[in-house]
């Protein structure tokens, strides 16, 4: 068991997303939340649906993120 909580260890600023079958790789892990944010709400339908699934996916620190 670790001594330090798994959520109080530095989070990766590098993070890898996949939407719409395109993977690109950000090394700002916020730049890549408002990105996926401001799609999210620009969006509807299953654009939105698949924005969405992302964003939540980088609201848990997932250091990957998959619209699937």
């Amino acid at each position: 068991m670790l001594k330090i909580s798994e959520l109080a260890m530095p989070r990766s600023r590098k993070v890898t997303t996949v939407y719409n079958g395109r993977c690109e790789v950000w090394t700002d892990y916020e730049q890549a939340k408002a990105y996926f944010l401001e799609l999210m709400m620009s969006t509807d339908g299953e654009e939105h649906e698949r924005a969405e699934c992302v964003y939540i996916q980088l609201l848990h620190g997932l250091a990957e993120c998959s619209d699937e």
